[in-house]
């Protein structure tokens, strides 16, 4: 299913997502990588932006400034999975709606997305430019002293995506299915190889 949605995202919006679904985002998108988690969660800083019902971005963008103003060259996705430890403790404390990425996120994650009603979703790799031109304008910038590959961008986007969903507010977990059904066949092929040996 191809879905559109418009920020702040509620639960409804998100109940009928699906993994594997295509998802385009209007609206707010904010980025937020390991320094802004850990400044949040280790290091008791309150948040600048009130995130609740807001799509964050695991991205480190190239941003260039000219006439005071802020303009996104490229931004592509960090891999989710180095924010796995703090992702649960981020979603329940901030009210992020959805973790936007680069590949999957573990167990704790998925149990955060079923119990917060929120999702996962991947940008795909190589597209940095792409995702940049879905940026209609930056609205501001937080916590810029953690560096700009750090920093919170809030941006203002258009038809941002494709944006695959890899967790879903059921607590499905794309990667994870995937990864039981690939062991699942790597087994059964073991078993058919050793019987041939054997044979041979």
């Amino acid at each position: 299913m191809n879905l559109t949605l418009k920020t702040p995202l509620k639960d409804e919006d998100l109940e009928k997502v699906n993994v594997g679904d295509i998802v385009y985002l209007n609206g707010v998108i904010v980025t937020a990588r390991d320094a802004a988690h850990e400044r949040f969660l280790k290091h008791g800083r309150e948040l600048p932006i009130n995130l609740k019902g807001l799509p964050i971005f695991h991205a480190g963008p190239i941003v260039k400034e000219a006439e005071g103003k802020w303009r996104i060259v490229s931004i592509g996705p960090t891999t989710s999975m180095r924010m796995e430890s703090l992702e649960y403790d981020f979603i329940e404390r901030s009210g992020v709606k959805m973790i936007i990425g680069k590949g999957g996120m573990g167990r704790r994650t998925a149990e955060a997305c079923k119990r917060f009603k929120a999702v996962h979703a991947i940008f795909p790799g190589g597209c940095a430019v792409v995702a940049a031109e879905r940026v209609k304008r930056v609205l501001g910038v937080e916590w810029l002293d953690l560096g700009v590959p750090e920093a919170l961008w809030i941006m203002d986007v258009e038809n941002f995506g494709p944006l695959i969903v890899s967790i879903d507010t059921k607590g499905n977990n794309l990667f994870e299915e995937r990864l039981n059904a690939i062991n699942g066949k790597k087994v059964e092929l073991l078993k058919n190889l050793d019987k041939l040996l054997i044979q041979g």
